[in-house]
């Protein structure tokens, strides 16, 4: 069964913006490649709380995530080339449209004093990437079994060309984006 927004992008999305951008093939429409889910939790020597937040970050995104090791050692923050610092996930296909869904119909409505996400997080590439200060807001995540809270931040990679392309994708398929 393919998501309901993956439905949605194929019915409604690409046929309005052929016709409002001008396209002369529905190909031609930009489309979600994938979402990347990263959180760091520092250079804390815990393994527990590196643990936790790949478990966390597994329930979120219904998938296992990959650690991340540090590339550089940097001498004032304690950090030597090789330590895990973090997790990182890949979603594509269905799984990814279904957190989409999930992020922008029950996650970010959680934040308190939530209006909007900022438009300035495009690279130039058509990317964009928003960053979530506490994984709680996630309704997999449980609160109180959640020991320590830390950010992720979330990249959507689009086939756009431009940060307009891009944000006219995402401002379609539903994301809040702040006046």
């Amino acid at each position: 069964m393919t998501a309901r927004l993956k439905e949605y992008y194929r019915k409604t999305v690409v046929p309005a913006m052929v016709e409002a951008r001008g396209y002369r093939n529905p190909m031609q429409a930009p489309r979600l490649l994938k979402i990347v889910l990263n959180t760091c939790v520092g250079t804390e020597h815990d393994r527990d709380t590196l643990k936790a937040a790949a478990e966390d970050l597994a329930r979120i995104a219904g998938q296992r995530p990959v650690i991340t090791k540090a590339r550089k050692s940097i001498s004032n923050f304690k950090l030597r080339e090789g330590m895990n610092i973090g997790a990182k996930v890949t979603l594509r296909g269905d799984r990814m449209y279904e957190f989409m869904e999930r992020l922008i119909g029950a996650a970010l409505p959680r934040i308190r004093d939530f209006r909007g996400v900022s438009p300035r997080g495009f690279d130039g590439r058509g990317n964009y990437t928003l960053g979530v200060k506490d994984h709680t807001v996630f309704p997999e995540v449980n609160p109180d079994q959640a020991g320590r809270t830390h950010g992720l931040d979330v990249t959507f990679v689009t086939s756009a060309a431009s940060n307009e392309e891009a944000r006219d994708l995402l401002e379609r398929l539903g994301m809040p984006f702040a006046k």
